[in-house]
């Protein structure tokens, strides 16, 4: 293998698409690698390693350990990430507010976070009996509106991977015909539904996105079952035109 770094345009991406790789291949590994052991996982020669983890650690997207034996992610990747995070839940407020304006429901925002959803924000509904969640809480995948519409999102075998092992923990049966079914049913409609499934007597919508950074959002409408049949339709639509609302906000921001 030989160094082909070359000038010009076509270089200076070359050297931003193996930076990339490099952030990529140091975020699976959080006890650090080495130069050698990065080089190795990238398919790189040494010495383009080194000077592109150079270049990295002078911005601070990476940081070595003692003597400069390990390297890891740096505090700039972590910065970068909590502004987006930031700009998404500024951004899908107004969203939100529409939505629940619209509904009169509760609306949420949640982020899908490894093997869960991440409440971001709410916005609360005007009816006397409503639900309500803390910002923070985490929930289940495979049985909240707002964790099956970011499964959906998924490449399949991956979705499948994630439901399963969540199961497994939780001690449900998994039936992985009829789960492939549901979110195929979930990508067409791009609604997901959780009907009584994670609490008693509360049911929800959900619908999900995907931000420019690749990370997985939901905005969902969680409603007492009870009176769940009156409004779902009408939540159905207002959830959708959330969406396109959302990410127009976002591409245009």
């Amino acid at each position: 293998m030989t160094d082909t770094d070359k000038e010009g345009p076509r270089g200076g991406i070359q050297v931003i698409e193996r930076a990339a790789k490099i952030l990529r291949t140091l975020k699976q590994e959080r006890t650090g690698m080495s130069l050698g052991q990065i080089a190795a996982a990238v398919e790189l020669p040494r010495s383009t390693v080194q000077r592109i983890v150079a270049a990295l650690l002078a911005e601070r997207f990476v940081v070595t350990g003692p003597r400069g034996r390990r390297i890891w992610l740096g505090p700039e990747i972590a910065e970068l990430a909590e502004q987006s995070r930031r700009d998404v839940v500024e951004t899908c407020r107004l969203v939100l507010t529409e939505l629940s304006q619209e509904t009169g429901e509760t609306a949420d925002l949640a982020v899908m976070r490894g093997d869960a959803m991440i409440f971001l924000d709410q916005v609360p509904g005007v009816h006397r009996l409503r639900t309500v969640s803390s910002i923070g809480d985490a929930f289940p995948l495979t049985t909240t509106a707002n964790g099956l519409a970011c499964l959906a999102l998924l490449d399949l075998d991956e979705a499948l991977q994630r439901a399963k092992e969540e199961r497994a923990r939780r001690g449900i049966a998994f039936d992985e015909s009829a789960f492939a079914a549901r979110l195929s049913a979930i990508r067409d409609s791009e609604l997901a539904y959780d009907r009584d499934e994670h609490t008693e007597g509360i049911s929800a919508i959900g619908i999900a996105f995907r931000h420019w950074s690749g990370k997985l959002y939901s905005i969902s409408v969680p409603i007492p079952s009870s009176r769940f049949p009156e409004v779902s339709g009408t939540v159905e639509t207002a959830l959708r035109k959330a969406k396109a609302h959302a990410e127009t906000l976002m591409t245009s921001g």
